[in-house]
């Protein structure tokens, strides 16, 4: 019984994180590609550790480089922490403090192709502000869903 109860906590825990998150097409309907200004879509969204950042663009064609300060800086992904050229690269936002990323493709970078984004440790559970309708995608719609599942967890560990 207390092995079913801790499982049932961490399910509620797990699907709380869930329903706090942001999911966030960057760049919205233009996607990832070269002329953006994605300093200027970030610009008013508050992002929490746990939001996801996807990037849709044209597989090969750029990539999706999260690179430091200096790389950010410098357009320049010789030392990146990750690097995808997909044409679908979800990141989920892990750790607070500013993340950077690029277009690591010669002249994207320096062309308009890089973000930076600061991440809060706690998640705001807000709409974030800033930006068309359909900029964030909220999971919190799931939220009947979640404690319907939830409740029939919690009964089946007290059966």
């Amino acid at each position: 019984m207390a092995n079913t109860l801790a499982l049932v906590v961490l399910l509620v825990a797990g699907y709380a994180a869930l329903a706090s998150a942001t999911t966030y097409t960057v760049g919205d309907s233009q996607g990832w590609t070269t002329g953006g200004d994605y300093n200027n879509w970030a610009r008013g969204k508050t992002f929490a550790v746990g939001d996801k950042l996807v990037f849709s663009y044209v597989n090969k064609a750029h990539t999706v480089t999260e690179v430091n300060q200096s790389g950010y800086d410098s357009c320049s992904g010789t030392n990146a922490l990750s690097d995808d050229d997909s044409g679908s690269t979800t990141v989920t936002l892990t750790t607070p403090g500013t993340h950077y990323f690029i277009c690591n493709v010669p002249g994207h970078c320096a062309s308009g192709m890089k973000l930076a984004v600061t991440v809060s440790a706690t998640p705001s559970g807000s709409t974030p502000t800033g930006g068309a309708a359909g900029d964030a995608l909220k999971a919190p719609a799931m939220g009947a869903l979640v404690a319907a599942a939830t409740g029939a967890l919690i009964k089946l560990a007290m059966s």
